[in-house]
């Protein structure tokens, strides 16, 4: 009979740890952790799942807990191998995390903007407001649509749009941009910023919709209507009126340029961000066109779109005041992918003495047998449930 020798009793623990990170799929790690007793310990131990959700994230450096929520049926602790709360919220992260690291990976990215939120300045509102950038192309109908900003003499002042996502909890892989040729105008210019740059958070406490609603009932402000006189509406309010200092950025972006044309210009962000809150704000920096009406300098946005994932309902957040700190909230009942947890299978290779204080030691010769190892626990999963694949997305 032949004897199988497993790869990592040569190796040293931080060397296992090398390796085991060079793994990119969430699905890798709940197959090892599927082995035996000791890889289910090691996997979690070790919060190898959240390693890897930071590396893809360094935005999750801000989740100070992870809380499950559901009915989910629990295994018992063993007695003394840990402290059990501990060893719960360890966990907990896991689940967490696997989830999270396989939904921003399998999740089709689609269009997530929910509503238009605000405008540095408007230029002839509401026929040039900012909910315009929410139809695709610059025409509606027989009518222009766009967003433009106020005339400025200095072709260095900026505009900001804020868009709020239709999720609180969500992932964003490119946001697309296409400025607003005026073919009414005279030469019919283009009136594109020269670059731009993003940035995602959310807003304060109160809102901003919170404060400008205030100050409508402040100023008493009124709109004519053909039967007398009525409050303007807050939300027309707020599309006029970008509230100072309203919303907490946790990333910004690099700048981009943009190019002076008229066409859906995609602007791909070198990794997938996460957003904590549900708000994008797109920084228009500097004007290139002026109007030969009134010499000067305008922007002009006709549509505007963020591309990306919304991980709700299966995540919800909670935002600590006024730390910033998140608490991740974890639905695994409601999510729409699942991961399933294989039966530790401690057949495939021979179980492992535990690791204590790094002392495996041997040559890096083993190594080379890492991809034969992965390709039969793969193919373990396959014969486990051979019709699963046509029920769900790919067992992990």
């Amino acid at each position: 009979m032949e004897t199988r020798e497993d790869c990592f009793n040569w190796l040293d623990f931080d060397v296992i740890m090398v390796i085991l990170m060079c793994l990119g799929d969430p699905a890798d790690f709940i197959r090892v952790s599927s082995l035996s007793r000791f890889w289910y310990n090691f996997v979690i131990a070790n919060g190898l799942c959240k390693k890897l959700c930071l590396r893809m994230f360094p935005q999750l450096s801000a989740v100070d807990s992870v809380v499950e929520r559901g009915n989910r049926q629990r295994n018992p602790i063993d007695v003394g191998s840990c402290n059990s709360a501990e060893w719960e919220s360890l966990e907990t992260e896991h689940r967490a995390f696997a989830f999270l690291a396989r939904q921003c990976k399998t999740l089709p990215a689609t269009s997530c903007i929910a509503d238009a939120v605000c405008a540095s300045s408007t230029d002839n509102y509401p026929f040039e407001s900012i909910v315009n950038t929410l139809e695709r192309g610059d025409r509606v109908g027989p009518r222009a649509s766009y967003w433009s900003s106020k005339g400025q003499r200095d072709h260095t002042v900026p505009e900001t749009l804020v868009y709020k996502l239709d999720a609180v909890f969500c992932f964003i892989t490119e946001i697309n941009v296409q400025p607003f040729q005026a073919f009414f105008q005279p030469g019919d210019p283009i009136y594109a910023a020269k670059s731009v740059r993003f940035r995602v958070g959310h807003p304060k406490s109160p809102s901003p919709l919170d404060i400008l609603l205030q100050k409508a009932i402040q100023r008493n402000i009124r709109t004519d209507t053909s039967e007398g006189f009525s409050m303007a509406q807050p939300v027309d309010i707020l599309h006029q009126e970008a509230p100072e200092d309203g919303f907490i950025w946790t990333w910004t972006s690099q700048e981009f340029p943009m190019a002076q044309e008229n066409r859906l210009q995609k602007f791909k962000l070198p990794k997938p961000v996460l957003c904590f809150g549900g708000i994008v704000q797109i920084e228009l920096l500097g004007r290139v066109q002026r109007q030969e009406m009134d010499g000067l300098f305008y922007i002009c946005v006709s549509h505007v779109e963020v591309i990306g994932g919304r991980l709700f309902p299966g995540f919800d957040i909670e935002i600590l005041e006024p730390s910033g700190k998140i608490v991740l909230k974890y639905f695994p009942n409601l999510s729409p992918i699942r991961i399933r947890h294989h039966r530790a299978q401690p057949v495939l290779i021979p179980r492992l003495p535990l690791l204590r204080g790094g002392l495996m030691q041997g040559p890096l010769r083993a190594f080379g047998r890492m991809p034969h190892l992965f390709q039969r626990i793969r193919q373990q999963d396959e014969s486990d449930d051979p019709g699963s694949q046509q029920h769900e997305p790919e067992p992990t």
